[in-house]
């Protein structure tokens, strides 16, 4: 049997955090959601995922501020930045602080399961 790969899903927004699941779950990983990127880092579930898919505006901590305490801990996995509020200079800063992709909202949910099937496939043949 294969292992369902593990997603980790932070979201604000009740809405836009159902749909993604209900895509994640339909793409065959396995998803779990948090409200805030607090409740994730609370959240020693969390560990053993493939994959960290993070909005950037949070109530509290942004997701940026969640991608770099995440980078500090050792084996934590890639992380994918999504955003509604795309400025000047924010892709380039997520790439900096090490985001493996930046969506802008709306966004499709191909480009949601590309990005995420990017960071948690092993990497073809060169």
């Amino acid at each position: 049997m294969i292992a369902r790969r593990k997603v980790l899903l932070v979201e604000d927004d009740i809405s836009m955090r159902s749909a993604l699941e209900r895509l994640l779950h339909l793409a065959g990983f396995e998803c779990t959601s948090y409200e805030s990127a607090e409740e994730l880092l609370a959240d020693k579930a969390g560990e053993g995922a493939t994959c960290v898919v993070s909005d950037l505006k949070l109530p509290a901590m942004s997701g940026l501020e969640l991608l770099t305490r995440l980078r500090a801990r050792a084996g934590w996995p890639p992380f994918i930045l999504m955003t509604a509020f795309d400025g000047p200079g924010q892709r380039e800063e997520a790439a900096r602080r090490g985001a493996a992709a930046y969506l802008v909202k709306p966004f499709s949910g191909t480009a949601l399961l590309d990005a995420v099937r990017a960071t948690t496939e092993p990497a073809g043949p060169s």
